[in-house]
């Protein structure tokens, strides 16, 4: 392999690594820890191994009891390491066959090998050259907890994996549940020996290859080269060390393998996960939401206040001065509510609005559960219940947030028309022509009572002023009340209607902040796990 083959295999691995990264911390509260830590355990490796010494290429035999592993890393390595230290614990203890021993110490100190042993160039497998290492591993069947920990956990460590079976076990259901299949996506960087072929004749050999092969491919390794060799007679130990030759040779091992780990790591993530993107937020449902939150916290109850609060302060600004003032005995609808106070601060201020009952509760509840089901569709179930999670924590805030919002909006109470100064000006004129009229005839009235000359008072068509004074102040009184009622009609629906526009956007953007807002961020955030998940898996 070229450098500069190697150098584009391990920035697109640096890139799929960080891709995994990602989409582990976007699953963080939403995925369960167990996996999370997994893929972080994966990640850890991977920079772990990169640390250390790319020139070396770790090969892990690994065998059940009696597969004759130990005797085969013995022929494939031109030694008798195993069988010299048979005197040792050595089914509990990992042994290293080195060659190029510069860069191997932290490499073996991160595997936790202590038994390392430097070897001599062994013929079609290592020369001076060559940076290899071969590790003789515990039986992963063994009685003894310790040396099946040994051999799982190298299994998650070695650049390549050598499975060495025998002609009686190769079948074993253990073996190919607990680690061949598992280890299905490590295909390039798997080889399978079937040892002791020298107790089979030629016919059973061929049979039972064929036999282990379709097994193999049951187990996701169809693709996986399988060799056949006796470490006794040392038939096909050459074809052994070839293969693992060439896998040093290319330099990939270690970057395929970190590869696999980010496959499988990033495969079952996207099982934990589930597939799927969510459907994503909607106008229409945005604006049925506010409807619905602005319904549930009494917005036409403000409404409705607005417009009769109106009517009354139009009445007392525009009705006849002689019956205005009974209406200081009717009070002030927006007030009662605590609301249309120009000079209140509304963030220090509440409505006096009826707490939520049952029913407001039940409307905002239905109108977020319908706005989260509807985003969310289509999104995988873990995601799904982190979106309702964050929608649901912000449904709890709802109503201190909506009666704030309700509190701090302008409802445009102070200002006053225009036309209310006309009519207050006209009404006291009239006022003040009929009281003139009435203070002419009692005058009048005075003179005659107490026999005095009473004058001739002006007249028209026969009418004494005093007389039309009173009458006419009366009649435009009357006459501009009730004009100025309807006028105030009119103009109360208007502000109402003002006031309802100003409401609703108040209670959408408290929706948009408590709702919309973090269900978008989670939807947001899916969609980047995906996308990060894609690219992990990519090749």
């Amino acid at each position: 392999m070229s450098r500069h083959s190697q150098v584009r295999e391990s920035s697109r691995l640096q890139r799929r690594l960080e891709s995994l990264n990602e989409a582990r911390e976007l699953a963080e509260g939403v995925l369960p820890d167990e996996e999370l830590q997994s893929v972080y355990d994966v990640l850890e490796r991977a920079a772990s191994r990169r640390s250390l010494s790319a020139g070396h290429t770790v090969v892990g035999f690994f065998g059940a009891t009696g597969s004759g592993k130990s005797s085969l890393f013995n022929a494939v390595s031109g030694s008798d390491l195993a069988t010299a230290t048979a005197r040792r614990p050595t089914t509990s203890e990992p042994l290293a066959g080195v060659w190029g021993e510069e860069g191997s110490g932290p490499l073996l100190d991160w595997l936790d090998v202590k038994e390392r042993h430097t070897l001599p160039p062994v013929a079609g497998l290592a020369d001076e050259d060559t940076g290899l290492v071969l590790l003789d591993l515990p039986d992963f069947d063994s009685t003894r907890a310790e040396n099946r920990e040994i051999a799982q956990r190298m299994v998650g460590m070695v650049d390549v994996l050598v499975w060495v079976l025998d002609p009686q076990k190769y079948a074993d259901a253990a073996v190919h549940n607990d680690f061949l299949r598992p280890m299905a996506s490590h295909g390039a960087v798997t080889l399978v020996v079937l040892n002791q072929v020298d107790r089979l004749s030629p016919t059973d050999a061929s049979a039972v290859l064929q036999s282990l092969e379709g097994i193999l491919a049951r187990d996701g390794l169809g693709k996986v080269r399988v060799l056949s060799a006796s470490a006794l007679t040392g038939d096909g130990v050459t074809a052994v060390r070839a293969a693992i030759r060439n896998v040093v040779v290319q330099r990939e091992a270690t970057t395929q393998r970190l590869a696999a780990d980010v496959a499988k790591a990033a495969t079952e993530l996207a099982r934990a996960s589930g597939e799927g993107e969510a459907r994503g937020i909607k106008a229409n449902a945005k604006a049925r939401l506010a409807s619905d939150l602005a319904a549930a916290a009494n917005v036409p109850v403000v409404v409705d206040a607005v417009q009769r609060s109106f009517m009354r302060e139009s009445a007392r600004r525009t009705g006849w001065p002689v019956t205005r003032w009974l209406l200081r005995f009717r009070p002030d609808p927006l007030r009662r509510l605590n609301l249309g106070r120009g000079d209140t601060k509304p963030e220090l201020s509440r409505t006096s609005l009826p707490p939520a009952g049952a029913p407001e509760r039940a409307r905002t509840d239905a109108a977020v559960r319908d706005f989260v089901d509807d985003a969310s569709t289509g999104a995988p179930g873990p995601w799904r219940a982190a979106i309702r999670a964050v929608a649901r924590d912000g449904r709890e805030q709802l109503p201190d947030a909506l009666d704030q919002a309700i509190a701090g909006t302008d409802l445009k109470t102070t200002k006053r028309p225009v036309w209310w100064a006309m009519f207050n000006a006209l009404q006291w004129l009239a006022f003040v022509v009929a009281v003139g009229g009435l203070g002419w005839l009692g005058v009048l009235a005075a003179l005659g009572y107490f026999q005095m000359p009473v004058p001739d008072v002006p007249r028209t068509e026969g009418w004494p002023w005093p007389t039309l004074m009173v009458a006419g102040g009366v009649a435009l009184g009357i006459l501009l009340a009730i004009v100025g009622r309807f006028l105030g009609g009119w103009a109360a629906k208007l502000r109402a209607s003002g006031a309802a526009k100003r409401l609703k956007v108040s209670v959408a953007a408290v929706a948009e902040k408590r709702i919309v807002e973090p269900v978008e961020v989670e939807m947001t955030r899916l969609k980047a796990f995906n996308a990060a998940l894609k690219d992990a898996r990519s090749t």
